[in-house]
Order: structure tokens, then sequence, then C-alpha cells
């Protein structure tokens, strides 16, 4: 068995759960949970502990858009050196190089449409060396990270009785 991995596994499906309850469930110390989950951390491995909320239940919700980017590369500019620069935007939360008709999908948010549309003109398309782009706004999220992002309604269908 792979301690760290185990470890790592256990800590994405629940960040919350405590030191205690993962050295029972692989039946390891506690001293040794937290000499594997502090090495992790210093090494990089674990970059940060996160909470999924659904901001539309508190009446706070935001606008999310996925926005395909077409770039030109250059000698001088790879593709590492433009995603570090639209990374470093405040409103971009997600930037992944990807196949396809498009280089890279990069997620933003903002607090309304039209935030995110002068996000694009005015950011993301002044960039020398993106060539265009493609904005899909979110309208629903129905699964996030793995979480459902609704509960399971009754089955309302009427049982067939003969």
């Amino acid at each position: 068995m792979n301690t760290e991995i185990e470890i790592l596994k256990i800590l994405e499906n629940n960040a919350r759960i405590s030191n205690k309850e993962i050295a029972d469930m692989l039946n390891i110390s506690v001293e040794e949970v937290e000499k594997t989950i502090e090495k992790l951390e210093k090494e990089g491995v674990i970059l940060k502990y996160k909470t999924l909320i659904d901001w539309e239940k508190v009446g706070a919700e935001e606008v999310y858009a996925i926005i395909d980017v077409r770039v030109n590369l250059t000698r001088e500019k790879g593709y590492d050196d433009i995603a570090k620069r639209i990374a470093k935007f405040p409103e971009v939360h997600t930037v992944r190089l990807v196949s396809g008709d498009y280089d890279f999908q990069v997620v933003v948010k903002g607090k309304s449409l039209k935030d995110i549309s002068f996000f694009v003109a005015d950011k993301i398309s002044t960039i020398p060396e993106v060539r265009d782009t493609v904005t899909h706004f979110l309208l629903r999220t129905y699964k996030e990270e793995g979480v459902l992002m609704f509960k399971d309604e009754e089955d309302r269908r009427l049982a067939i009785v003969p």
C-alpha cells in the first residue's frame, strides 16, 4: 500500500477529515498521518484545501464562462508564457492547455455577463498572441468536482400494481 497516495485520495474526497480518522482507515499511527501530510504540503503536492459552495442557495450567484482561446506561437512566446500571462488575471479561475481546435480553455468568474464580456474584449483579446476566442456562458451546474449540485427528487412515477 502506498500510504501517501491513500492519504491523498482520502483528503481529496474529504479535506475536513481528522488525522485520527485517516489513521484508523489506513491502520497506521496518527503521527505517521501528520508527518505524511506535512511532507506533502511542503513538497507542493497538496496545494490547497477547498470548500465547495452552492452560491445560488445563498443568493450570491456569480457568472462563470469557459473561454476557448486560440493563439499564435512565436519563438519568444510559447504556450507556458501565454498561459502564465492569462492566469495572472484575478477573474481567471482555471487555465488549461487542451487538444482540438483551440489551444486553451480558460474558466473565468464575474459579477455579470457584461463583466465577462469586457474581460474578454479588454484583457484576453488584447494579448498579441491571441488569435481568436469563443466564450461559453455557464447556464447551470449539475455536478461540480464530483459533487451533485441538486437533491435527488423522489420517484414520482406511479407504481403499477397487477
